[in-house]
């Protein structure tokens, strides 16, 4: 038995952090479905029941992530609904 950390859990921590460094709503939604992908590979591996059960919260809550939409402080994400700005002055 090996008592060492599950190498799933490194990589969905880093699959986690690339999501919330993503600079486009695709890249966000695709880094958090892999982040789910890869608490629950770590869910089905873990034999302590505690730490798995909270991997498959950790891949609900990655998925769920992946659903939302996406939140933009910068203003990068602009509603395809609103008026394009002009870049020209009106006289």
């Amino acid at each position: 038995m090996s008592f060492g950390r599950n190498p799933h859990v490194s990589k969905a921590e880093a699959a986690e952090q690339k999501a919330t460094g993503a600079k486009d709503s695709t890249a966000r939604e695709h880094a958090w479905r892999e982040a789910g992908r890869l608490w629950e590979r770590a869910a089905d591996r873990e034999t302590d029941a505690k730490r798995r059960q909270s991997y498959t919260a950790n891949a609900e809550r990655a998925r769920a992530s992946a659903d939302e939409p996406p939140t933009s402080a910068t203003g990068d994400e602009r509603d395809p609904a609103d008026p394009v700005e002009s870049v020209h002055p009106v006289n």
